[in-house]
């Protein structure tokens, strides 16, 4: 007794696909396969375009910053050139007000100076003379000019001329009235009497010295 085939009649075969069929079904797996393998190779190229852009983008961000912080330190630099100006421009105008105000006040101390000469300085007008003479010492006065000392034309000025045999060179004898000045700026010379030495003294030294065999050789 022979068995059969659920399925299957005795005289049937089943279908199998021809050539033709096969091939189409290769060409159609290959087409479907065609645009996966083609986005295969893209993702590289569209990566470094990616990073291109942000390196470009870097790059402007570093050149920007560089151009702020340059802006920033000119500004810096501009602004401490500024604040010396102005220190130094309100010392100045500080040093000038002083000093107008102690020119003002200069024929006070000639009158404090005087009294003080002739012995007038007493009471209460010496105290208020002395207050006087502290206030603008405090403010940076200072008196100078003394007897004997060279004169010297740039802070001193001469109201009387003589010669004498007792100086070599120009000398201040007497200081009229005192000079003045306020740390290196001179804001009144002193008057003084200058004394020179006698014309013809020092060719009469020479003579002597020549008459007595030159001067002595140490």
């Amino acid at each position: 007794m022979t068995e059969e085939t659920p399925g299957f009649d005795n005289n049937e075969k089943p279908d199998v696909p021809s050539a033709d069929a096969a091939d189409s079904v290769q060409n159609d797996a290959a087409q479907a396969a065609g645009p996966a393998d083609q986005a295969g190779p893209a993702a590289p190229a569209g990566d470094a375009n990616a990073t291109a852009g942000l390196m470009a983008a870097l790059d402007q961000a570093r050149s920007a910053l560089g151009e702020r912080t340059a802006d920033l330190q000119r500004l810096q630099a501009e602004y401490q050139n500024y604040r010396r100006r102005v220190e130094r421009d309100r010392i100045a105008v500080r040093e000038i007000a002083i000093a107008n105000l102690l020119t003002e006040l200069l024929p006070v101390l000639d009158d404090i100076g005087r009294a003080r000469d002739h012995n007038e300085l007493v009471g209460g007008f010496k105290s208020v003379g002395e207050s006087v003479e502290t206030v603008a010492a405090k403010m940076g006065l200072q008196q100078f000019g003394k007897e004997g000392e060279p004169f010297d034309p740039l802070v001193h000025e001469a109201l009387m001329h003589s010669y004498s045999p007792d100086v070599t060179q120009t000398t201040c004898v007497q200081i009229l009235q005192p000079g003045y000045r306020i740390g290196e700026r001179t804001i009144r010379p002193a008057r003084v009497a200058v004394a020179e030495p006698q014309p013809g003294a020092q060719k009469a030294d020479e003579i002597s010295e020549e008459e007595n065999g030159g001067p002595e050789q140490g």
